[in-house]
């Protein structure tokens, strides 16, 4: 994959091992460095020492009402860098470069998605329900990009499922980089119909019937609609059950093909499957070698099959 063809992530810089953290550290991810750097291309911000704060620096925390609290101090409450997080946030934003994702330290006042302390009074107890304020104003202001922490990408179906969005944002931009047509949208959804029944079908119904009349608004307007559709419904969780029910529907354009041995080994494998005895690799890796045997049109084009770098081993877990 070519650099120009990789997705672009925005980082926060101590993830791939910049010494910007308070205490003059980093917090380097071997996953993100050592992996996923050979696919995607980074773009490392760290909002503190952004706005001017030193490295080593004091240390801040989150104080007041979760949905807007101010970063102070913790040894020096007079210390209130709130108004210049803020500003930078909302300025970089803007200014933003075609991303296709955002990975974010975990607990951080400033780029924490979730689960972040807030201390309601300077002198209570932290609750866990804050956001840093960098990653509220992006996540609030970018409502297509595909968000996750470091710590969450631990979790398999997590990973999955951020790669698998950033790889469609991608696959837009590209799709938006030239000129949207009526035909191109109609192909990109067809393209990604498994990807999305594997989420939820009637989402896929919703999607499709957007595009189903042209003529009653600006294309433009149909394709902002359509994209933010899709992304929501990308962030659900794919269970089993539903793989299952794709892998089914898949196989069901081989029946004509194959013989009833490779039939059924088809399916015991998507029992087996289905039953956690194996990865989803595995029917997968079976189904595209009997369609290699067996060339289907329809079938050749479809996302599911491929949705991220196969080197990525995100479908080889159980």
């Amino acid at each position: 994959m070519s650099r120009q063809a990789k997705p672009l992530i925005g980082i926060s810089a101590c993830l791939l091992g910049e010494k910007v953290r308070y205490d003059g550290g980093h917090k380097r991810d071997t996953f993100i460095v050592e992996t996923l750097s050979k696919y995607c291309n980074f773009l490392p911000l760290c909002p503190e020492t952004a706005i001017g704060m030193s490295t080593p620096r004091p240390p801040i925390r989150l104080i007041g009402a979760y949905q807007r609290p101010q970063a102070v101090g913790v040894k020096d409450t007079s210390l209130n860098v709130t108004q210049q997080l803020e500003a930078y946030a909302y300025d970089q934003v803007s200014r933003l470069p075609n991303i296709c994702g955002y990975i974010l330290k975990k607990d951080s006042p400033s780029c924490g998605m979730e689960r972040v302390k807030v201390y309601p009074r300077p002198d209570s107890a932290a609750e866990r329900k804050g956001s840093g304020i960098f990653a509220r104003i992006l996540m609030e202001r970018s409502p297509l990009l595909p968000v996750e922490e470091e710590g969450r990408l631990n979790d398999p179906v997590l990973r999955e499922n951020f790669i698998n969005r950033l790889y469609v944002l991608h696959r837009w931009q590209q799709l938006c980089a030239k000129t949207i047509t009526p035909a191109a949208l109609i192909d990109f959804h067809a393209r990604h119909k498994y990807l999305v029944m594997a989420h939820s079908q009637a989402a896929y119904k919703r999607l499709g019937q957007q595009l189903t009349d042209f003529s009653k608004q600006e294309i433009e307007m149909i394709a902002d609609a359509y994209i933010l559709e899709l992304m929501t419904t990308l962030k659900r969780r794919v269970d089993h059950k539903r793989h299952v029910n794709v892998l089914q529907h898949i196989m069901g354009y081989l029946k004509r093909s194959i013989d009833t041995h490779d039939k059924a080994e088809l399916l015991d494998s998507i029992e087996s499957y289905r039953q956690g005895q194996i990865p989803l690799i595995v029917p997968i890796t079976l189904l595209k070698h009997y369609f290699r045997r067996h060339p289907d049109p329809y079938i050749e084009q479809q996302v599911y099959l491929q949705p991220h770098p196969e080197a990525l081993g995100l479908r080889n877990t159980l």
